[in-house]
């Protein structure tokens, strides 16, 4: 390897929506620092196979209106 053209490699905390957390060693942050995640494995749609539809700004609302009668919800 070239020297001085990588990035710094080391520990780093990861803490995860459960409030679980484990070790692991990146490139992010410093040596030390904790990362906090807003999504994971445990908590995201794709992963535990929960989803749920958000309304936001009306446009669900708008969606069920224009095609009420064609039978969808």
């Amino acid at each position: 390897m070239k020297k001085d053209i990588h990035p710094e490699y080391h520990d780093i905390t990861i803490k995860m929506t459960d409030g679980t957390s484990y070790q692991t060693r990146s490139t992010w942050g410093s040596e030390g620092d904790v990362m906090t995640l807003e999504i994971d494995p445990t908590s995201h749609p794709a992963w535990t196979g929960v989803h749920r539809l958000i309304d936001s700004g009306g446009q669900l609302a708008k969606f069920n209106k224009r095609f009420e009668g064609m039978g969808l919800k």
